[in-house]
């Protein structure tokens, strides 16, 4: 299958490791990966945030970019993902663009967050990974409540060689990242992600993972102030692990850093 990415802003300017991750998995089950250079942003800080006439050209950029690219896409992201299935048909059509937001569904409809491509459309649970490690799983926000991904990257996390997965509690109260939201109310997000990460610990994980490298962003500051030892890696990074090409959560973290 043909399948083009979608590298997301953070991806893109300071996390690499997870499309490059995604990359690889995804080429390691056989299938052919595109990057469509003229990506850019998809608009999902300008909508969350009220600027829907801002986000109407990237909308439009997105679909020109994305729309003949591959037969399906695929972002290490459920926000980015949540944001053209759930938004882009949206501003489109409140800017008056019709034509425009049925060429944003139909892509929006073409368009997967990493667990769904591979449990739902590439029907794979057991992707060949190893990772030695305890690891615990947060779902987040976008994942969980606007693509319902449900136990798909715990299917996913259940199949990995030598991985010990622990369940984390209250695990489906958000991290308190919310991108802008994280910046205009910076206590409450405090306050949440001190639960998260005493969560996590309770765990006694040496990983957290997630499928938002916003949230792991948010959770990994936390936890490395702390100096709690706890690392933070993307799933796509756990799944492209193997015996042969092993990914070390100190060397992926020292290199985010």
């Amino acid at each position: 299958m043909r399948i083009a990415l979608v590298a997301t802003c953070l991806g893109d300017a300071m996390f690499p490791q997870a499309p490059r991750a995604t990359v690889e998995l995804l080429e390691r089950l056989g299938h052919e990966v595109v990057f469509p250079a003229d990506q850019t942003c998809c608009g999902q800080m300008h909508v969350n945030t009220g600027y829907l006439d801002l986000a109407l050209p990237l909308v439009r950029h997105h679909v020109d970019v994305f729309s003949g690219a591959a037969d399906v896409v695929v972002a290490p992201s459920g926000s980015c993902v949540g944001c053209v299935r759930h938004q882009h048909g949206m501003v489109a059509r409140r800017g008056g663009d019709e034509a425009l937001a049925r060429a944003a569904e139909d892509l929006a409809a073409r368009t997967y967050e990493l667990s769904e491509l591979l449990v739902d459309v590439l029907r794979v649970t057991d992707v060949g990974a190893y990772y030695p490690h305890r690891v615990t799983y947060h779902p987040t926000c976008h994942s969980l409540r606007m693509l319902r991904v449900g136990d798909k990257p715990l299917r996913l996390l259940r199949e990995v060689r030598g991985l010990t997965l622990t369940e984390l509690p209250d695990a489906e109260v958000c991290c308190g990242f919310g991108g802008t939201f994280a910046v205009k109310n910076a206590e409450t997000s405090t306050a949440m992600l001190a639960d998260k990460m005493a969560n996590v610990l309770s765990t006694h994980a040496e990983v957290c993972t997630a499928g938002d490298t916003s949230c792991l962003m948010h959770i990994g500051g936390g936890l490395s102030r702390l100096r709690s030892g706890v690392r933070t890696v993307h799933l796509a990074e756990i799944l492209a692990s193997t015996e042969e090409s092993p990914r070390v959560p100190d060397a992926i973290m020292s290199e985010a850093r």
